[in-house]
C-alpha cells in the first residue's frame, strides 16, 4: 500500500478511499457536505489528496463512524475546533490509525509465517511420499 506521503502528487481518490476505507462515492458526498474539505483537482479534473485532507477525511470518518455524529452534528464538531484543537484531533486520529496498521501488519507477518511453515511440511511429506 502507498504510504500517504510518499508522492508529492497526493493520492487518487480510489487511493484515498482505500487508504480510509470507504467508498470513493462517500470521499465525494463528505466534499460537498464539509466546507473545511478542499481537495485539489488537476488540471482534467481529477481529485488529489494531499496529507492534509486525508487528515480532515480521518477525523471526518471517526466522527461519523466511531463517534456516532450525523452529518450535521459533526459539521458543527469541526466548525467549532480550533485550529489547535484539529491538529491534536488529527494526531488522535493518526495515533489510532497507525496503531492499526501496525495490527493489521503484525497479524499478516504472523499469518506469512504460519502459511511458510505449512509449506515446509506440506514439502517434506510430498518428499516422504515419493
Amino acid at each position: 500500500m502507498q504510504d500517504e506521503g510518499s508522492s508529492p502528487r497526493g493520492l487518487k481518490i480510489g487511493e484515498a478511499a482505500k487508504l480510509l476505507g470507504v467508498a470513493p462515492y462517500v470521499l465525494r458526498f463528505w466534499e460537498t457536505q464539509f466546507p473545511s474539505l478542499r481537495v485539489s483537482h488537476t488540471r482534467s479534473k481529477h481529485r488529489v489528496y494531499q496529507p492534509k485532507d486525508l487528515q480532515v477525511l480521518r477525523l471526518i470518518k471517526r466522527l461519523l463512524y466511531q463517534e456516532g455524529f450525523t452529518i450535521a452534528g459533526a459539521k458543527k464538531r469541526l466548525k467549532a475546533l480550533s485550529a489547535q484543537e484539529q491538529t491534536i484531533e488529527f494526531a488522535a486520529t493518526d495515533d489510532k490509525d497507525e496503531a492499526r496498521q501496525l495490527q493489521e501488519k503484525s497479524e499478516v507477518e504472523m499469518l506469512r509465517r504460519t502459511l511458510k511453515g505449512i509449506h515446509r511440511e506440506l514439502l517434506s511429506l510430498h518428499k516422504l511420499l515419493q
